[in-house]
């Protein structure tokens, strides 16, 4: 999900970022129910989701997370994984947790993000043909939250299908799940696949979402 990797200079990034915050404030293919004037547009942020590609609503966001910055500008190359396991502590000043770490689709190893991802709307986006608002309800008595897209979107629809990301947590309590043991050939992953299996580990894959809008009164 680094932007950089996706425009090679700082006038395309601005370029893309101008567009997906334009893209906020024009009826979206999916969204025409949704009256957009009540969001306004922000520097992009990230969610990582968990669902049925095909689903439009479901369970479970509670199992979300949510980054409110690029993780990719922040990320450690795989090569630096020494001095990060020796200081736990990452140059952009994230915490590095050797039992639950993320790596993205150019095998970076990267923060985790918040969970789980707070309660309320989101105008989100694949950066394709959709914008929409994704509605993601408080928790219920059981702990469970729903969540649900505008006007019959589907959660493929708002996936960014070239930002990858993967949750590695130990496989068992006696084997090392470690970055160390990532194959280094392979990346950048493409734009759809999954992130590659590490020997210990339990890998879990996330479907990525745009954040482009915040409701006004946010």
């Amino acid at each position: 999900m680094n932007i950089r990797h996706l425009v090679p200079s700082v006038s395309r990034r601005l370029l893309s970022m101008s567009l997906m915050l334009a893209a906020a404030l024009q009826p979206p293919v999916h969204a025409s129910g949704a009256d957009l004037s009540k969001f306004r547009p922000i520097e992009p942020q990230y969610i990582a989701a968990l669902g049925d590609p095909a689903a439009t609503s479901g369970n479970g966001a509670q199992s979300w997370g949510f980054w409110n910055q690029d993780p990719g500008p922040r990320a450690c190359k795989l090569d630096h994984y020494p001095q990060l396991k020796a200081t736990g502590v990452a140059p952009a000043q994230w915490k590095f947790d050797a039992s639950d770490w993320w790596l993205e689709e150019h095998g970076l190893i990267m923060e985790k993000p918040t969970f789980p991802l707070p309660a309320g709307k989101y105008l989100v986006t694949g950066d394709r043909d959709t914008t929409t608002v994704l509605t993601v309800h408080p928790k219920d008595k059981n702990g469970n939250q729903r969540w649900e897209l505008a006007d019959g979107a589907t959660l493929y629809d708002v996936t960014h299908l070239g930002c990858r990301s993967a949750r590695y947590t130990p496989e068992t309590a006696n084997n090392s799940c470690s970055p160390e043991n990532v194959r280094t050939t392979g990346f950048p992953v493409n734009p759809g696949a999954a992130m590659p299996v590490v020997n210990g580990c339990r890998k879990q894959d996330y479907t990525v979402l745009i954040v482009v809008g915040l409701p006004a009164t946010h």
